[in-house]
């Protein structure tokens, strides 16, 4: 499929972001932790990983280590994974992730064990309580190995704001700002979608990881690049679709990465040699209907209140707070329009970009406007 979403994109599968990849590496190479965000699925992932494979290439002393925390409900379980990435990173062969294991790790008691070729991942098993007593040689792990072998490292944590859920999240702070910031041979760089949380975390002076880095907030990709992109996948498989239908795709997905390469599949698997204005109507309108069922769940789930926030979003209404405008969306009152709005951030649903409130998902909004909203009345 010429068309990736859903996954980390590939070399091919990449959409430019050039500039952004250049601050990256520059960073990196510079020894300045990074801080990136942005809402889900507009690509932060791929980024990263594409600014540190080409880094790597062009740096063959420097090894870049991927940690995603998605699945890290507790600090036991983050040292474990955070052992493991190391490892797995910094090390060429097997011998050397035993090398490390035994050099730096030994009194935690680790299990070593490897996946099946051809992606061989090494899984390190701790000794909590040991672990419990002194959890700086594991946060200083990175360092340990890049000193020893002269070499530098980045590590990239994706899903930083995870660790709210730790038991003593405020004390996990300062305890792995107070290790890191010493480190002379590892750069980091934190990233995650939960905007408010992530902008709370490294924005905040009461925060342990206040100026830590700098602060990257990504924006959408151009839509000149995703056209010129979309126009490329297209002729590199033999068909073809003119710049028209594929700004189109744009305009419809609002330059979103993640729908605008799900919408442009659809169109390309509907097309024989060259995407008419009808195709792409058509598969929008399908993928509208795809979700509806997710999206009536979706709402289902919402209170009165903040159904009617979002119709006011939908409606473009300028004043939120506004007397006329809370009386007409039965939103209560001024206060409960703040609490309805941090609610809404919480679930990722909204965001404030460009200093006004938004629905961050375009295709809930158009399926709000057209399906739900479409035939309701004040």
């Amino acid at each position: 499929m010429p068309f990736i979403f859903g996954m980390l994109a590939g070399e091919t599968d990449f959409t430019n972001r050039t500039a952004e990849t250049e601050q990256l590496m520059r960073n990196f190479e510079g020894g300045i932790n990074t801080i990136l965000i942005s809402p889900r699925r507009w690509g932060k992932s791929s980024l990263v990983a594409h600014a540190g494979r080409t880094l790597q290439r062009k740096n063959k002393n420097i090894r870049v280590c991927h940690l995603d925390m998605f699945g890290a409900k507790n600090e036991a379980e983050f040292y474990s994974l955070y052992s493991s990435a190391i490892l797995s990173a910094a090390s060429n062969r097997l011998d050397d992730a035993i090398e490390f294991s035994r050099k730096f790790l030994s009194r935690f008691i680790p299990k070593l064990s490897i996946q099946p070729q051809p992606e061989s991942e090494i899984s390190v098993a701790l000794d909590w309580k040991e672990v419990q007593k002194n959890p700086d040689d594991i946060l200083n792990l990175p360092e340990s190995i890049a000193k020893s072998k002269n070499m530098r490292m980045v590590v990239c944590i994706d899903e930083f704001q995870n660790i709210a859920s730790f038991d003593n999240p405020l004390a996990f702070q300062k305890k792995l700002r107070s290790i890191i910031q010493k480190h002379k041979y590892v750069t980091y760089c934190f990233y995650g979608s939960k905007r408010h949380m992530m902008m709370d975390v490294f924005t905040s002076p009461s925060m342990p990881f206040y100026k830590f880095g700098d602060i990257i907030l990504l924006d959408k990709i151009k839509k000149t690049d995703l056209v010129r992109f979309v126009q490329k996948r297209f002729k590199d498989t033999g068909k073809s679709i003119d710049k028209a239908e594929a700004a189109l795709i744009c305009d419809l997905t609002e330059c979103h990465p993640y729908y605008t390469q799900q919408l442009a599949q659809q169109v390309w698997l509907q097309t024989q040699l060259k995407a008419n204005t009808e195709i792409v109507e058509a598969s929008h309108e399908r993928l509208i209907n795809q979700f509806s069922f997710f999206f009536q769940v979706q709402s289902d789930s919402l209170s009165s209140p903040q159904i009617n926030y979002l119709h006011a979003l939908i409606m473009k209404e300028a004043k939120l707070s506004g007397k006329d405008v809370i009386e007409r969306y039965r939103l209560g009152t001024s206060a409960n329009v703040v609490k309805i709005r941090q609610a809404l951030q919480e679930r990722e649903i909204i965001d404030s970009l460009e200093g006004y409130p938004q629905i961050l998902d375009p295709y809930f909004a158009e399926w709000l406007k057209t399906r739900y909203f479409g035939s309701r009345r004040l």
